[in-house]
């Protein structure tokens, strides 16, 4: 199978598979190494494909035009990161992401895809097991989060738990 059929057949996987699908599944399955899958995935990426890349793998993400998005600024301790993406998917909320502004490399984010408590559970789990650095360490704690949810009402109640908690920044 020479590249273009090994790519389309990689975005047939994502387009069928309604969860991330990891590097070396694809791997696996196509029969190339690891690196190769990455170097497919940046050229579907280039042909306007929307990957994403989770911790637990790739996807394929699907925009829901019905759906609303805010991006939030909040600042915790590594120990409430938990407390916080619970927070958010509890009241119906879906994080997307995390971006810190930093004041020499400018904009980090990565993509997360946290949609309920066991994907917080998974994510932290990571964080824990390879003594990940959380992004925001890099900011003294400051973050942001692009939140996706069925309506504003949905954003502006995720908001207030969070400013509850003293997570939120205004």
């Amino acid at each position: 199978m020479d590249g273009n059929e090994r790519r389309e057949k990689l975005l047939q996987i994502l387009i069928s598979s309604d969860k991330p699908v990891s590097g070396s599944e694809l791997s696996s399955i196509l029969g190339v190494s690891r690196q190769v899958i990455v170097q497919d995935i940046a050229l579907l990426r280039v042909s306007n494909n929307d990957i994403i890349s989770t911790t637990k793998g790739y996807m394929l993400y699907r925009s829901d035009d019905k759906k609303v998005r805010r991006v939030i600024n909040v600042k915790h301790s590594t120990d409430a990161i938990e407390d916080e993406l619970c927070t958010i998917v509890d009241n119906g909320g879906k994080v997307l992401d995390v971006h810190v502004i930093h004041e020499i490399y400018g904009r980090i984010m990565t993509d997360l895809i946290i949609r309920n408590r066991n994907d917080v559970y998974d994510f932290v789990k990571q964080v824990k097991e390879k003594k990940i650095v959380p992004l925001k360490e890099l900011t003294a704690g400051a973050h942001r989060h692009t939140i996706e949810a069925d309506s504003e009402e949905t954003l502006d109640k995720i908001e207030e738990a969070l400013r509850m908690k003293n997570y939120l920044i205004d």
